[in-house]
């Protein structure tokens, strides 16, 4: 088994793909065309510490994404947070990039004294997994593709006061637009999401009803975005655009109404119905309770 090989900084990235020394130390943005000739990255597990926002050609790079029918045929977007592995074969290295991709890398450190910075965590897609990529149509790809050559133009002439700031003012737009595109994705898989609600609620009822509850508590969000091979952050978004309420949300709620059978059918305790549902700490189920219900359990129960 080989060893994880840590890329963390433009310079490295550059070396691993057999590419000249980067232009800017903390960013680069790299096109399929570029790379044709000069892909040498080996075989092997490799973790980044570095942004990564990738656009591929079906069928094109060193990845392979999940597709279905319904879904725009043009090209895969990926976002990739520092920390996450990435696992390159070595047949798919030997492959030559036909289609027309890039790529952006760049260092935490380019962000963290923006704005960016404090809001880049709401873009969830980052801790997608890659066969939840992002997939954009001809005209979407346009639109993307204006903003990486102004960043791609920056990067390439001198340097000065301005660069940074209009570098990430064009990083946020391509952020921005693919929010809207994934929510485009998410409307237009309207009735294939509606197959993981079904699954949701499933895995929930099984949940609540086994020892599980008991033994570990409330389940995560990662726990039932495994339960459904989605990542936990794929499997709240998509429920917050078709139920309006995030994975949190339904799981609190669903753990509300089975709390609300027990109080009214049982002569169990409020302490008693807490360590039911897994709580430690009977004072944080009924605050839970209460911030659903605006009831305490023992005023909930009283009034019913």
């Amino acid at each position: 088994m080989k060893d994880i090989i840590n890329i963390d900084s433009i310079s490295s990235i550059h070396k691993a793909l057999g590419l000249s020394s980067p232009a800017h130390p903390l960013i680069s943005v790299i096109s399929t065309r570029e790379l044709k000739k000069k892909l040498q990255i080996s075989a092997g597990k490799f973790s980044f510490n570095l942004f990564i926002i990738s656009l591929k050609e079906i069928g094109t790079g060193a990845f392979q994404y999940g597709r279905k029918s319904y879904d725009y045929q043009d090209s895969s977007l990926i976002f990739t947070a520092p920390g996450q592995v990435m696992q390159f074969e070595e047949d798919q290295n030997q492959r030559k990039q036909d289609g027309e991709g890039w790529d952006i890398f760049f260092h935490p450190d380019f962000i963290r004294h923006s704005s960016l910075a404090r809001t880049i965590s709401e873009y969830s897609f980052f801790e997608y997994e890659n066969n939840e990529a992002l997939h954009v149509s001809e005209k979407e790809k346009k639109i993307l593709l204006d903003f990486v050559t102004n960043i791609a133009n920056e990067i390439d002439q001198n340097i000065d006061k301005h660069t940074q700031e209009l570098i990430i003012i064009n990083l946020e737009s391509i952020l921005k637009y693919s929010k809207r595109f994934y929510d485009r994705q998410f409307y237009t898989r309207s009735n294939y999401n509606k197959d993981y609600l079904i699954k949701f609620e499933k895995y929930l009822k099984n949940y609540f009803t086994s020892n599980q509850l008991v033994e570990n508590g409330l389940p995560s969000v990662q726990q039932c975005g495994d339960a459904l091979h989605l990542s936990g952050y794929y499997l709240s978004d998509l429920l917050k655009v078709e139920t309006g309420k995030t994975a949190k949300e339904h799981i609190l709620l669903y753990m509300v109404e089975e709390a609300k059978t027990k109080l009214l059918n049982s002569n169990s305790s409020v302490s008693e119905i807490a360590y039911d549902f897994g709580f430690e700490y009977p004072q944080h189920f009924s605050k839970v309770f209460k911030s659903k219900t605006g009831f305490s359990p023992s005023e909930y129960r009283n009034l019913n």
